[in-house]
């Protein structure tokens, strides 16, 4: 069982998708003829996408809000904006991304045509998750789009409001027959993984990552896993503390905790322990006030079961600050924790909720080495004025990405890959990296029926003479993007004294 997703994916007997509106699967076989490789055919499902649903706004607020609690303009803010930029810059970029992409020459094919052409995969297989149901569900959608591929979505039936919504309002916008919605919970997930997709993109656990996985292989379906884990936090007792804790309590408490990206545990030297706790709580205050219970802007836990982990992940350490807790609401305050070891419960699991743990180390060296006897994290947090100390944690340790002196904000660079690495996850998106991860970067060398002289070194018989010939043109490194320069200078100034040998004679 999934601890983030509540996904059990153990291999049960098949059957129809009681949650595709027809009850039947789609197949993705019958799909796959039907991708589109021209820009002018991905581009108006990709408009479509970017104009219309911004029109259902509250229709979408409001089902974040029973999901999770969220605010109308928070849900904006962390869920619609992002994908509207998503696919804004898709529109904008796409014959770009899509034009066939010249390769550097060598001698052996300087007279030839060598590019790499993205070409569709076929059909895509995105399996979304329940904390940002919108954005992280669909931003995947936005890249197998303007790849050209179909896709069958699958959001989280974790979310399950947000889930109807996207069932509903997917097929109004987008063709239903190459981007069917299948709603449903584990069986309809299950059932979904027997089929031999082009791809699979997953967000969620490491521990259900690796099933999708496993059902992927019996295809060899590449697979992206947008995974998480326990992301840590150093904070240099030399940097402006204020300022730091401040952007670590919007990162971890943001979405109440629920992000994958949330700060998980900080570490930091126990002369600013104390320090670090006061100024977290005023931080609390300032943007929940004393109440957050109350607060519009914070939200829930995504159900009881979720709750009740939290919970349990509390036991054996001190609470510094909040701690306060309504089942019935699904409600955790903001909580920071203390006395925490590498051994502590807390510390046995990706949190995903409002606890963050504060772990004392001696210096940078114990930290570093903290950080690298555990799973590689999605990413590593660092504040600093020392840039040398910046880059040092950037070298010796190993993340999906690495951000200083800010939390979460390089989710929203879309020149930026984002994704894991080892327990993390593999591949990446966002932008041109979508793009990219969702297409078949193709090999194309075009060749002419002429010159056979030069081919005549890899023909029998072989002989020194030939092998020597086959040395030279294979493994000379030759810029020949600067000789055809050179070229065109030599033929100019050729041309420049024909000129003015012409121009002498007639004086």
């Amino acid at each position: 069982m999934n601890t983030v997703t509540g996904a059990s994916l153990s291999p049960v007997a098949g059957g129809a998708f009681p949650g595709h509106r027809d009850g039947a699967v789609p197949v993705p076989e019958e799909l796959s003829s039907r991708t589109r490789s021209s820009d002018s055919e991905r581009c108006p499902e990709s408009s479509l996408l970017y104009n219309r649903p911004g029109k259902r706004r509250k229709d979408i607020a409001d089902a974040v809000k029973r999901d999770l609690g969220k605010s109308e303009c928070g849900t904006e803010l962390f869920e619609t904006l992002v994908l509207e930029g998503e696919i804004k810059l898709a529109i904008e970029k796409l014959p770009e991304w899509a034009a066939p992409r010249p390769v550097e020459k060598t001698l052996v094919t300087i007279s030839d045509e060598v590019y790499v052409q993205p070409e569709p995969l076929g059909v895509v297989l995105i399996i979304g998750t329940w904390n940002y149901p919108w954005a992280v569900t669909l931003q995947p959608l936005v890249g197998a789009i303007a790849a050209g591929n179909a896709a069958v979505i699958k959001p989280s039936e974790v979310s399950s409001h947000s889930a109807r919504i996207m069932e509903e309002l997917l097929p109004q916008y987008l063709d239903k027959e190459l981007y069917p919605v299948v709603t449903g919970g584990v069986l309809e997930t299950q059932e979904l993984l027997k089929h031999r997709f082009d791809h699979i993109f997953y967000t969620g656990s490491s521990t259900v990552g690796k099933l999708v996985m496993g059902a992927a292989a019996r295809h060899l379906t590449p697979v992206t896993l947008e995974l998480g884990g326990k992301s840590p936090c150093y904070i240099d007792k030399n940097c402006d503390i204020t300022v730091a804790c401040r952007r670590i309590t919007w990162g971890k408490f943001v979405n109440c905790g629920q992000t994958c990206i949330a700060p998980d545990y900080i570490l930091c030297e126990p002369s600013i322990q104390s320090r670090v706790v006061e100024e977290i709580k005023k931080s609390i205050k300032e943007f929940y006030t004393d109440n957050p219970k109350t607060f519009e802007d914070y939200g829930r836990i995504v159900n009881q079961r979720h709750f009740k982990r939290l919970m349990g992940l509390m036991e054996g350490s001190t609470v510094a600050v909040g701690g306060d807790s309504d089942e019935s609401q699904c409600y955790i305050a903001p909580t920071v924790l203390k006395d925490v070891t590498g051994d502590s419960k807390v510390m046995k699991e990706e949190i995903f909720g409002p606890l963050l743990p504060i772990i004392t180390v001696s210096s940078i060296d114990e930290a570093i080495q903290f950080i690298n006897e555990r799973e590689k994290p999605l990413v590593v947090y660092v504040f600093s004025h020392d840039n040398k100390l910046i880059k040092r944690v950037i070298a010796e340790t190993s993340s999906g990405a690495l951000l200083a002196n800010d939390c979460l904000v390089h989710f929203t660079v879309c020149t930026l890959p984002f994704g894991g690495v080892g327990n993390s996850g593999m591949g990446c998106y966002h932008g041109q990296y979508s793009f990219d991860q969702l297409s078949h970067l193709r090999s194309c060398l075009i060749k002419k029926l002429n010159m056979e002289g030069v081919n005549s070194m890899r023909y029998p018989p072989h002989t020194a003479k030939k092998l020597s010939w086959a040395r030279f043109l294979l493994l000379k490194q030759v810029n020949v993007g600067k000789l055809r320069h050179m070229a065109m200078l030599a033929t100019l100034a050729s041309l420049a004294a024909f000129v003015v040998q012409r121009f002498l004679r007639k004086g």
